[in-house]
C-alpha cells in the first residue's frame, strides 16, 4: 500500500512522487520537519516545512487506515464473511468513513430491532416484501405467525419485517453516500434555547432562535453554539428538510404502487427518521466540528507563531516591574543573560512619601545595575506604573516597554518557575517572566503552556490533541527557525530543538552545568545518549557564539564545513575571512563545489549563512508607548486616535490593547476599507497600529475600535465594503489566499464541507 500512498499524497499535493518518496524515506529514518526542510532540500526538491508537514500528517492518517482495514479484513474473515468482492471493496475504500459503511452490515451488532425480528424468524418475510412483487404482503405475514416468538398478529410480523428493511436501507451505502451530500447541501443548522434557562444562558442570547445553512456556519459560531449546548442552555439540530430526504430515498427502495411497495415506503421512512437521519446528523455534526476546529487551530497557531516571532529586546540589563496597588509594584534587575541579581518591591500607588521612596529607589536600582531597559507588566496598576515610571527622571538611554503578561501567573506557579527559582515567591518569579520575556519573547514563551497564552479562540473546545500537535509544531518551527544558544539556553527552550527532547535536553545542560560552556558542536558528541542520529539532527539549529570555528556560530550544518573549508582553501584566506569579506564571496563559482549529494539550493543557503552568520529571521525591537492621558476605560471618548498593540487575532476581527486594561474588538469589517476575508491578511499578533474608538460599552466592558480610514466620504466607504455583504466575492478567484494546505481529513463528509464552509 505504501506504493500507492505515495502517489496518492503526490496527487493531492500537487508535487512529484519521488519528493514524497525521499520525506517519507527520511521521516522513516527519524528525520524531523526542520531538518528535513533545512538540510536535505537536494532530495526532497527544496520542499519547505509546510509540504513536508502536509506528507508527514497525511501518511499517518493512511496508515491508521490502513490499521483498521487490516482489522476490517481479520474481522470478517475469522467470521467467515470475507468474500472476494468484499475483499476487493474493503481494499478499495479511500477513507475511513468509507470503510465503515462498507463494514456496516457486517459489523457485530448491539440488540436491535432487527435482530429482535430476525430471532423472530421474519427476515424471510422482509426479503419477499423488499422484492416488491406483486403479492399480498398481509396474506404472506399469515403463515410467520408464532405466539411463542411474540408474532401474535399479522401487524406484528409485517412490523418486524419493515424493522429489517429499515436497518437495510440505513446500512445501504448508495443510500449513506446520498444523504452525506443531502445533509451537505441542504443541512440547516437551527440553535434554540432550553424552556426556562432564558435568564442563566443569557450571553448565548444571538442563538435562542439561530437558522442558517451548515455550509455557511463559520467556524466561531458553530463552536459558540455547541458550548452553549454542552452547557445545557442551547439546543441544536443539523438536518436537511425531510420531505426531500424521503422523496432521495424512496427513489432509491421503493419500486412502484404495489402493496409490498407501500410496506417498502413505510420502512424507508422509518429507517430514515429513527436510523439513517441520527446516524448522518451524528456524521455531520462531527465533520462541522472538525472544520471548526480545523480553522480555530489555525488561527490559534497562526497567531502563536507570530507571537513566538515577536522582536527580542535582545541582551540588555533589564529592570522589570510586576504592578500593583495595594500589594504594591514587584521589582527584579535582570543581567543580559536573564539572570536574576535582585527582587524587591516598591509602594508607589498608596501615598506621596511612597511614590518617593520608590522613585529614588528605581533610580538606585537602575544605576547599581546598569539598567539599559524597564519593562512592566499589562495587567493591574500597569499604566499607571508606566506614568510613575516615565515622570521619575530617568535617564534618556533606558527604554520603558509595557509588556504583555498573559500566561505569567500560569508560569509563577508551574514547575519549571520551581525549578528556576525554588525559593522565591509568585510574584517575583512572575516579574522575572516580564523581563526574560522583553529580552527574548520566544525562549520565555516556551515555558508556558501555549493555551494559557491568550492569542487562541474557543481553544478548550477544540480537540485538544489536534490542538497540542499543531502548537508543538508551530512552537519546534519557531525555535528552529530562530536557532538557540546552546551556552544559555534554558531545558525548556532546547526540548523543542530538532532531535533532543525532553531526555537529552535535560542532558545537555547536566553536561554544561558539569562541564562549563560548550566550546564546539563537536562537543556535544560527549552529552550522555547524543548520538549520531540526534547530533546530526540537531547540530545545526545549535549555536556556539565565540566557538574557535565561526561556523559554529551559524546555520552551516557540520557536515558541509569541509565545503565551507575547502572555499577558504581555494582562496588562499581563512574561513573568519570569507564570513567577512563579500568581495571573496562574490568571486566563489558555487558549480564547483556541487556534487551528487550537495546541490546549488545548500550551496546557496551556505552562501546566505556566511554572508549573515546566525542571523535571527525577527524583525528589529521598536519601542512603543501607549497615549498618554488614556490609562482606564472611563478616559475613553468615541472618534479618539488611540496607538495599540494587537494581541490577539479571531476569524471576526483582531483585538487591540490600547492601554486601558481591557483589549477592544476592531471587527473584521473595521480593519480595512477595503473588504476583508481573513484577519491575518491584515494584522499581526505584537503588531503595532493606530485605531479610532467607535463605541464604548462600560457596563459590559465592550470597546468597538475601527482601522478605517475615518476621513473617506460615507458613500466611498460604503462601496468599498459592499463585498461583505455579498458571500460570492469571498469564492472568486481574485480572492483565493496562498495559505498552508488544508489538513486532511480522511472523511468525504469533512472534504466536501471544507469546500463550502467559511473559514
Amino acid at each position: 500500500m505504501e506504493e500507492t500512498h505515495i502517489s496518492l499524497i503526490a496527487a493531492e499535493l500537487g508535487i512529484r512522487p519521488q519528493q514524497v518518496l525521499a520525506v517519507v524515506s527520511l521521516l522513516d529514518e527519524g528525520a524531523t520537519v526542520p531538518f528535513i526542510s533545512r538540510y536535505r532540500k537536494e532530495a526532497t526538491g527544496s520542499l519547505d516545512e509546510v509540504m513536508v508537514t502536509a506528507i508527514r500528517d497525511r501518511l499517518s492518517q493512511l496508515r491508521e487506515l490502513d490499521k483498521r482495514r487490516e482489522a476490517v479484513l481479520s474481522s470478517l474473515e475469522d467470521r467467515g464473511l470475507l468474500t472476494d468482492e468484499l475483499k476487493a471493496k474493503v481494499l478499495s475504500a479511500g477513507s475511513m468513513v468509507v470503510l465503515e459503511d462498507i463494514y456496516l452490515p457486517f459489523k457485530p451488532k448491539r440488540r436491535t430491532r432487527a435482530t429482535v425480528a430476525r430471532e423472530k424468524g421474519l427476515e424471510p418475510l422482509a426479503v419477499r416484501i423488499f422484492s416488491q412483487e406483486e403479492f399480498n404482503p398481509a396474506d404472506e405475514a399469515v403463515s410467520y405467525l408464532d405466539a411463542e416468538k411474540g408474532v401474535v398478529s399479522v401487524d406484528d410480523a409485517l412490523a418486524g419485517a419493515r424493522d429489517i428493511i429499515a436497518e437495510w436501507v440505513n446500512e445501504d451505502q448508495k443510500a449513506r453516500e446520498t444523504m452525506r451530500g443531502l445533509f451537505i447541501e441542504k443541512g440547516m443548522l437551527r440553535s434554540k434555547v432550553i424552556t426556562g434557562k432564558e435568564e442563566a444562558g443569557a450571553k448565548y442570547r444571538d442563538y435562542f432562535a439561530w437558522e442558517e445553512p451548515v455550509s455557511r456556519a463559520p467556524s466561531h459560531r458553530v463552536l459558540a453554539i455547541r458550548r452553549g449546548e454542552n452547557e445545557g442552555f442551547l439546543a441544536m439540530r443539523m438536518v436537511p428538510p425531510e420531505d426531500e430526504a424521503l422523496t432521495m430515498l424512496e427513489g432509491l427502495f421503493v419500486k412502484g404502487t404495489s402493496a409490498a411497495a407501500q410496506q417498502v415506503r413505510l420502512a424507508v421512512q422509518d429507517g430514515y427518521r429513527r436510523l439513517l437521519c441520527m446516524a448522518m446528523e451524528t456524521e455531520l455534526r462531527l465533520a462541522v466540528k472538525k472544520r471548526a476546529d480545523h480553522e480555530a487551530i489555525r488561527v490559534f497557531t497562526e497567531n502563536l507563531r507570530q507571537l513566538l516571532l515577536s522582536p527580542p529586546l535582545g541582551q540588555k540589563n533589564v529592570l522589570a516591574l510586576d504592578p500593583g496597588f495595594r500589594t504594591g509594584c514587584k521589582v527584579v534587575c535582570l543581567d543580559r543573560q536573564g539572570k536574576l541579581l535582585h527582587n524587591d518591591t516598591i509602594y508607589p500607588h498608596l501615598s506621596d512619601k511612597g511614590a518617593k521612596e520608590a522613585a529614588a529607589k528605581v533610580l538606585d536600582l537602575c544605576s547599581r545595575f546598569s539598567i539599559e531597559a524597564i519593562a512592566i507588566g499589562n495587567g493591574t496598576a500597569g499604566r499607571e506604573t508606566e506614568t510613575f515610571v516615565r515622570a521619575i527622571g530617568l535617564p534618556k538611554n533606558i527604554q520603558v516597554v509595557m509588556v504583555n503578561e498573559s500566561g505569567a501567573s500560569i508560569y509563577s506557579a508551574s514547575d519549571v518557575a520551581r525549578e528556576e527559582f525554588p525559593d522565591l515567591d509568585l510574584t517575583v518569579r512572575g516579574s522575572a517572566s516580564i523581563g526574560r520575556r522583553l529580552m527574548d519573547p520566544l525562549a520565555e514563551l516556551v515555558k508556558i503552556d501555549p493555551k494559557s497564552i491568550g492569542v487562541g479562540q474557543y481553544q478548550h473546545d477544540v480537540d485538544q490533541t489536534a490542538l497540542k500537535a499543531s502548537l508543538d509544531d508551530v512552537v519546534v518551527s519557531c525555535v528552529n527557525r530562530v536557532g538557540v544558544e546552546v551556552n544559555t539556553a534554558s531545558k525548556q527552550l532546547l526540548t523543542y530543538v530538532s532531535g533532543l527532547g525532553p531526555q537529552l535536553a535535560k542532558g545537555v545542560l547536566e553536561y554544561r552545568n558539569e562541564h562549563g560552556p560548550f566550546r564546539t558542536r563537536e562537543e556535544l558528541k560527549k552529552v550522555p545518549r547524543l548520538g549520531p542520529k540526534a547530533f546530526e539532527q540537531a547540530a545545526g539549529f545549535l549555536r556556539i557564539r565565540d566557538a574557535a570555528n565561526p561556523l559554529d556560530a551559524s546555520a552551516v550544518h557540520p557536515e558541509s564545513y569541509h565545503i565551507v573549508a575547502a572555499m577558504a582553501r581555494d582562496n588562499n584566506c581563512s574561513v573568519a575571512d570569507l564570513m567577512s569579506s563579500a568581495e571573496i564571496r562574490r568571486g566563489i563559482d558555487l558549480a564547483h563545489y556541487a556534487t551528487d549529494t550537495v546541490g546549488m539550493p545548500t550551496l546557496a543557503d551556505i552562501m546566505n549563512e556566511l554572508a549573515k552568520p546566525g542571523r535571527d529571521p525577527r524583525e528589529q525591537f521598536e519601542s512603543f508607548s501607549f497615549a498618554e492621558g488614556v490609562a482606564k476605560m472611563e478616559d475613553l471618548q468615541p472618534g479618539m486616535r488611540l496607538p495599540g498593540i494587537v494581541t490577539n487575532i479571531t476569524a471576526f476581527g483582531a483585538f487591540v490593547d490600547i492601554g486601558v486594561h481591557q483589549d477592544g474588538l476592531v471587527h473584521i469589517s473595521e480593519l480595512s476599507d477595503s473588504y476583508v476575508k481573513d484577519a491575518n491578511e491584515v494584522v499581526k499578533v505584537h503588531q503595532k497600529v493606530m485605531v479610532t474608538v467607535t463605541a464604548i460599552d462600560l457596563q459590559r466592558k465592550r470597546i468597538g475600535l475601527s482601522m478605517k480610514n475615518r476621513q473617506a466620504a460615507p458613500q466611498e466607504t460604503e462601496q468599498k465594503i459592499a463585498p461583505k455583504e455579498r458571500p460570492a466575492a469571498a469564492k472568486g478567484p481574485a480572492m483565493k489566499k496562498e495559505s498552508r494546505p488544508e489538513k486532511f481529513s480522511n472523511n468525504p463528509f469533512a472534504d466536501a464541507l471544507k469546500k463550502r464552509l467559511p473559514s
